[in-house]
């Protein structure tokens, strides 16, 4: 799986980085057919509370599964969308 990590508004920290490859290395072992994987972590302006996105937009040989969250910082939104990608996932197989 090809996995792309990308920061907007903001340079990601080497210890982020691994930390968003760490996570969602445990994906490709739950979908056994994605193709691909983009995460996007951005800062919103202004500087308030919850001003930090990630959005995970996954590509599967059955479609395109995407999951975004807010948070107070882009570990707690990256854990989120994780789950909530695990959770669509867990309802196409249901299919």
């Amino acid at each position: 799986m090809v996995t792309r990590i990308q920061s907007v508004h903001f340079d990601a920290s080497q210890q982020l980085v691994e930390f968003v490859e760490k996570k969602v290395a445990k994906l490709e072992k739950f979908c056994e057919g994605a193709t691909s994987l983009e995460v996007a972590m951005k800062l919103i302006k202004p500087e308030t509370a919850n001003n930090k996105e990630v959005a995970l937009r996954l590509a599967t040989g059955n479609g395109e599964v995407f999951a975004s969250k807010t948070s107070d910082t882009f570990e707690d939104a990256l854990l989120g969308a994780i789950d909530a990608i695990k959770v669509q996932l867990e309802k196409n197989r249901a299919k």
